[in-house]
């Protein structure tokens, strides 16, 4: 019975969110173009991450093991 109401209350919570699109509170503006820039974002513009903020994956593989150069700075603690 208890799964049944945690399933019940997922399932009612899940559907609370909007499928329409983005739009400002009535009567609120989207914020001011940045200083440079020459228009105001748009929301999509706004959450689209940065490349800065989510990097490109690198996909290079290891091929050859290598040795490890020394460090000089690795030295035992005083």
């Amino acid at each position: 019975m208890k799964a049944v109401v945690l399933l019940a209350g997922t399932l009612l919570l899940a559907a609370c969110g909007s499928s329409r699109g983005l739009r400002p509170a009535e009567g609120e503006h989207l914020p001011v173009a940045p200083y440079g820039a020459t228009a105001t974002p748009t929301p999509a513009d706004l959450l689209t991450p940065s490349p800065q903020a989510r990097p490109g994956r690198s996909d290079e593989v290891l091929r050859n093991s290598e040795q490890r150069r020394s460090d000089e700075f690795d030295l035992p603690p005083r």
